[in-house]
């Protein structure tokens, strides 16, 4: 078993040199990205990650690269799983805007990449600490098309999870410019008060995660009433639950933000949920 790189339909050694320098990821971070999780050799979610992927294409009109459709995309993610032959992994999809030019492309025309990492875990696993989390005071992540999209410009996102290091902490939630709490440095917000499931809407600014809109269907499926709402500190301290979400790691829940505590009983039944809905 080995790790392979796709660069538009071709297989190359991931230890081999794959892009040039002067490619618009590197220079400008023009460009989108999916993480997939591969479970038991097959990818999860992918008709929702293709519909973010052209949908954010389209709002950075970068033309997708020639062939490149619904099927074409899982044809090629399944290639490379089984090139590498790995059950458990995580997959980046990276496309970005082809050609040169400055702030100015002299070409839309998309180029893609795919990476593949072998996972130690065989599926989603809920963390077994919970998390201690404080809010990043330094700052704040505007609303606009862009905010709910994988763009390659994750200065934002870096910047949050070095405060989160600097100061012993496992996460940091973040607020948009008008002070709510949206998300944290790694994934979604989930807020659990009486039984009922709370997140950011996206109008708010909040990534739109693929695990996101995979727990809101399990838990409405499941009798599990899901609000998309604005939350402000105040939230968090009456919550009786807070957990993050990403489609690589599932579901990861919060022990504490600042003095407050939580358990993690609805976040352990929506990962059962999760691990149920994505077995054959």
């Amino acid at each position: 078993m080995s790790e392979w790189v796709d660069l538009n339909g071709e297989l190359r050694p991931a230890d081999e040199p794959v892009l040039r320098m002067d490619n618009r990821a590197f220079h400008f971070g023009d460009g989108l990205f999916e993480s997939i999780r591969v479970v038991d050799g097959k990818p999860c979610f992918l008709d929702a990650h293709w519909a973010r992927l052209s949908t954010g294409a389209d709002l950075l009109r970068i033309t997708l690269p020639k062939g490149l459709d619904r099927e074409r995309f899982g044809q090629a993610i399944a290639n490379i799983i089984a090139r590498s032959e790995f059950r458990s992994a995580r997959i980046r999809f990276t496309l970005f805007r082809g050609g040169s030019g400055y702030y100015r492309p002299e070409s839309d025309q998309g180029v893609y990449a795919i990476e593949i990492k072998a996972l130690a875990d065989e599926h989603h696993v809920l963390n077994a600490n919970g998390l201690l989390v404080d809010i990043w005071p330094e700052m704040r992540k505007p609303v606009n098309e862009l905010s709910r999209h994988k763009t390659l410009n994750c200065q934002y996102y870096v910047m949050a999870a070095l405060w989160s290091r600097a100061r012993g902490l496992d996460d940091c939630l973040l607020q948009n410019d008008r002070g709510n709490i949206i998300e944290s440095s790694s994934g979604n917000l989930f807020i659990v008060s009486n039984g009922v499931l709370y997140t950011p809407s996206l109008t708010d600014g909040c990534l739109g995660g693929v695990m996101r809109a995979q727990v809101i269907n399990l838990a409405l499926a499941n009798g599990i009433k899901v609000y998309e709402c604005s939350l402000n500190p105040q939230n968090l301290l009456a919550a009786d639950e807070l957990f993050f979400t990403n489609a690589i790691q599932g579901l990861r829940w919060v022990g504490g933000y600042r003095t407050k505590r939580y358990a993690h009983k609805l976040a352990g039944a929506i990962t059962e949920l999760l691990v149920a809905s994505t077995r054959g």
